[in-house]
């Protein structure tokens, strides 16, 4: 008898009716996390090539001033300004970073028997960065120009420094309206 009591007794204590009611948990909204990607910390940037090179001489005409850094750089950082010994070109505002990440693009204008000096980063902050938003150091690239004939339009320049369509200085904004089509 002792164990049909003991049987009973264990029976309604596993029952569910006895048991305590799990706890209801209410559904949680999801959290929403934004994207992060930390970036190591790098070196600064360094210009491994230039066209024209530094202290190059060039014909005058239209230039397409090509920059290209080690690393892979952000395309809203870049500075520039006159620098000693020289005068700025005549170039568009915005250079155009290429495909590549590195090398970024100015479509300018120079003319004949002329000295020229470009201060790359030459303010305290912002300018040219890399990915990982370290700036490159402050930099001169001089260069001048002879009486000889040089590009006088777009493709003439992109022809002499063997860039091909995909490299060209001019991008339409992103936010430009489309183009009216004939």
């Amino acid at each position: 008898m002792r164990l049909a009591l003991g049987a009973a007794a264990l029976c309604l204590a596993a029952s569910p009716a006895l048991a305590a009611p799990a706890p209801v948990i209410p559904p949680q909204p999801p959290t929403t996390v934004s994207s992060l990607t930390v970036y190591p910390k790098t070196d600064p940037p360094k210009i491994v090539s230039s066209y024209p090179a530094a202290g190059a001489v060039v014909a005058p005409g239209v230039l397409v001033l090509k920059v290209t850094f080690d690393q892979k750089m952000l395309k809203t950082g870049f500075a520039f300004a006159a620098g000693p010994g020289g005068q700025m070109p005549a170039c568009l505002k915005t250079p155009r970073l290429l495909n590549d990440d590195k090398t970024f693009v100015l479509l300018c204008t120079i003319g004949a028997n002329s000295s020229y000096s470009i201060a790359i980063n030459p303010g305290p902050q912002g300018g040219f960065a890399n990915v990982g938003e370290t700036r490159a150091e402050p930099t001169t690239l001089a260069f001048a120009t002879n009486a000889d004939p040089g590009p006088t339009d777009l493709a003439a320049a992109m022809k002499a420094e063997k860039l091909t369509d995909v490299d060209e200085p001019i991008q339409e904004s992103e936010f430009a309206p489309p183009a009216a089509r004939p």
